[in-house]
């Protein structure tokens, strides 16, 4: 049998920092993902990542049949399958959200989790190679960098936003967030910076690691209730038990974080019932409050061919290509997001919306957009109202869980992407964009559109940003699935550390606020060691 002090189930983004920071520490873990390794070079080129979509580097999750959308549709949402996780196939966004979002979360009964508190962990976690104090940190694992290549529509939107009325923000993750301006990313030498290629890589080789990767957890061993180990397997393998020392620490994410706990008795006693699983630790909240934030996309035609529609293709694919390989520029250093914003649509002050822009025409998962050179520019919900589940789908592990975020279930979910929709259309009639832009796709229509053509729309193209939380959320009230040092409530040596413990989802996109939960449970997790 393997010993090792402690277990960390999933090297995403959290699983990784967690067994960095303890093997630093000089404890002994092993490290267990269900995917493969991150070598491929579409993981590290920066404008690649597009191109992993529906390979194995994915879980490709696909939703119930959502009642909040037309005709009842499903959707889905791509989650990491390989070192790194999420950092390894998203878009190197780095936004933490906002600090009113970390006050709300202490305020809900989690605390030691305002925004004082963990700016310190954001900034020892960060690296950044243009910010610094007083919310910057440039000694960390993470490189956080301006993107090398910047689009000419990137520049077209910023002008079209301030003419729109709307401010310039230098620094979405400072002072304050409102404004229009350029991402940062987690980039560094012009490759993705995931936290495989920056945590992990600096304690790969250290005897203390033991990676496996595509292997799966099959059970958590427990012993008078607490749980004491893990039986996993691979490809043609009967299953190896290891024990832990210390503590398992789940890190799996939001969709099979729950699913892992329930095959092991500890959720909803009810819905344990159903799949005739034995109750070990009843806890109501696992699988409930889940969530996620929500688009609904405004895309036009262009009148030239600027945009990265057919890119990579042909001789222009290896052009591009030979740029990147020999002078690290070039649109392959890109993370094709390259601007966006936060803005108050509903009169508060506090950002309710973020954009992404995308000079390319795009669509859900599997949905083959338009082959014309066109940009999108897509508001986002940031912080929705609606919630849904996750449960089992068997209690065969490989199987998928079922699930539903019930995306634009609440009135006020709609009513904030309607504004959110009116302003981006309204941005897109500027004289900035006006060069470009040859009609509007989507929706479509005259300049002015009433709230319920509107609302039709949203329905019709809305879809998740691949942010999905909250499914084993954190606090201190009955549905809480664990206490506010990350420790599953009622089953002791046992912690998760992902994006499902977010009592509610951070405003913008989540790498980053994922990584700094794995920094504090690693913080916890030693302190309670020393």
């Amino acid at each position: 049998m393997e010993s090792y002090d402690y277990i960390v189930i999933g090297a995403g983004s959290a699983g990784c920092t967690v067994a960095t920071r303890l093997i630093e520490a000089g404890k002994s873990v092993l490290l267990l993902e269900a995917g493969a390794k991150d070598n491929t070079p579409m993981i590290h080129v920066p404008a690649m990542f597009f191109r992993l979509i529906g390979t194995k580097r994915f879980w490709m999750y696909e939703s119930n049949p959502e009642e909040g959308l037309k005709g009842n549709r499903t959707f889905f949402i791509p989650q990491g399958k390989t070192v790194g996780g999420g950092s390894s196939v998203n878009a190197m966004v780095y936004i933490r959200g906002q600090k009113e979002d970390y006050d709300g979360w202490r305020d809900m009964g989690c605390p030691g989790w305002g925004y004082d508190d963990v700016l310190p962990y954001f900034r020892k976690a960060e690296k950044n190679e243009r910010l610094g104090a007083p919310y910057h940190g440039n000694d960390g694992h993470l490189s956080v960098s301006d993107c090398r290549y910047r689009h000419p529509l990137g520049y077209a939107f910023l002008r079209a936003a301030q003419q729109a009325g709307l401010p310039y923000n230098d620094d979405f993750n400072g002072e304050r967030q409102e404004g229009v301006g350029f991402y940062q990313n987690t980039i560094g030498a012009v490759r993705r910076a995931s936290a495989a290629a920056t945590y992990l890589k600096s304690v790969i080789g250290n005897p203390l690691l033991t990676l496996r990767t595509e292997t799966l957890v099959s059970e958590i061993t427990m012993e008078n209730g607490a749980a004491v180990g893990v039986r996993y397997g691979g490809k043609g393998s009967p299953g190896v038990e290891a024990r832990a020392r210390e503590e398992v620490i789940l890190c799996a994410g939001a969709m099979a974080t729950p699913k892992i706990l329930m095959l092991n008795g500890i959720g909803p006693a009810d819905h344990l019932g159903e799949m005739g699983i034995q109750v070990r630790r009843e806890l109501p909240g696992v699988g409930q409050n889940f969530h996620d934030h929500v688009a609904a996309q405004v895309s036009v035609e262009l009148s030239q061919p600027v945009g990265f529609f057919g890119q990579d293709r042909g001789l222009k694919a290896i052009r591009h290509g030979l740029e990147y390989l020999l002078f690290k520029r070039g649109i392959l250093a890109s993370n094709l997001l390259e601007t966006g914003g936060f803005i108050s649509t509903d009169g508060t002050g506090r950002p309710d919306i973020q954009w992404h822009t995308i000079p390319v025409l795009s669509g859900d998962v599997g949905a083959l957009p338009p082959q014309i050179h066109g940009m999108v520019l897509s508001p986002c919900v940031l912080r929705p109202k609606s919630r849904g589940y996750v449960k089992l789908r068997s209690t065969d592990p490989q199987d998928q869980v079922s699930f539903s975020p019930r995306v634009l279930t609440e009135k006020e979910d709609v009513d904030t992407l309607i504004r959110g929709v009116k302003l981006t259309r309204k941005v897109f009639r500027q004289e900035a964009l006006k060069a470009f832009v040859k009609r509007e796709i989507a929706p479509g229509g005259p300049d002015e559109l009433d709230d319920a053509r509107i609302e039709e729309h949203i329905r019709t193209v809305a879809k998740t940003v691949y942010h999905p939380v909250g499914s084993c959320k954190m606090g201190t009230d009955a549905m809480a699935v664990v206490d506010p040092q990350l420790r599953v409530i009622g089953v002791p040596r046992l912690r998760v550390a992902d994006a499902s413990v977010m009592p509610l989802v951070t405003s913008g996109n989540t790498n980053a606020p994922s990584i700094m939960i794995g920094e504090r449970c690693a913080d916890f997790v030693l302190r309670g060691a020393g």
